[in-house]
């Protein structure tokens, strides 16, 4: 689908105000336009306001069928260490819904590790948001948590979120300066 193609959704929708964080529902029949798909989430727009929809929930978009909630899923057990750059690069497809640059680049992360525990791995993340009143915030706290999940031997995932050091534009990468039209 092309960004912005008016879509009707075939089934009523959950979905996340955006930037307030409200839940509400997309009636089936609604007219969307999908302006951000990035990480597995889409952000629509929709009577004139955006909204986050999840990926579990692409087919009411006419996106494929129906995925697999984590409840749904099977319970992970852990065969050996963590590999830490692989949660690097899982992270790197969590994107806050309003800006098309992964948290990674936009330097929301500020610390990753692995630690041993009794019955598999626990992964320790330390980040930010741009701003700390974000609604968005518990959303894109609960997508790096859901990818992290699903890294190899990854059993337990833990997020401090943080507000000191404040995020600023220096922390972001020359690529996503690049990207967001900021050199």
């Amino acid at each position: 689908m092309a960004s912005g193609q008016m879509i009707t959704t075939i089934r009523d929708i959950d979905a996340i105000l955006i930037p307030l964080g409200t839940p509400v529902i997309i009636p089936e029949g609604a007219q969307v336009a999908i302006t951000q798909e990035l990480g597995g989430t889409y952000t629509v727009s929709v009577n004139g306001n955006l909204a986050r929809v999840e990926g579990k929930d692409a087919d009411a978009l006419g996106f494929g069928e129906k995925q697999e909630t984590e409840s749904e899923k099977e319970v992970k057990v852990a065969h050996g260490p963590v590999d830490e750059l692989l949660v690097w690069e899982a992270l790197k497809t969590c994107f806050d819904p309003e800006i098309p640059v992964n948290i990674v680049d936009l330097g929301l992360v500020y610390d990753v590790h692995a630690v041993d525990i009794d019955k598999g791995n626990a992964v320790e993340i330390t980040m930010t948001l741009t701003a700390p009143g974000c609604g968005m915030g518990p959303f894109i706290v609960d997508d790096v948590r859901a990818k992290t999940l699903e890294v190899e031997n990854v059993t337990e995932v833990n997020v401090d979120l943080v507000f000191e050091p404040p995020w600023g534009r220096a922390m972001m990468s020359d690529e996503a300066k690049l990207q967001l039209g900021m050199f």
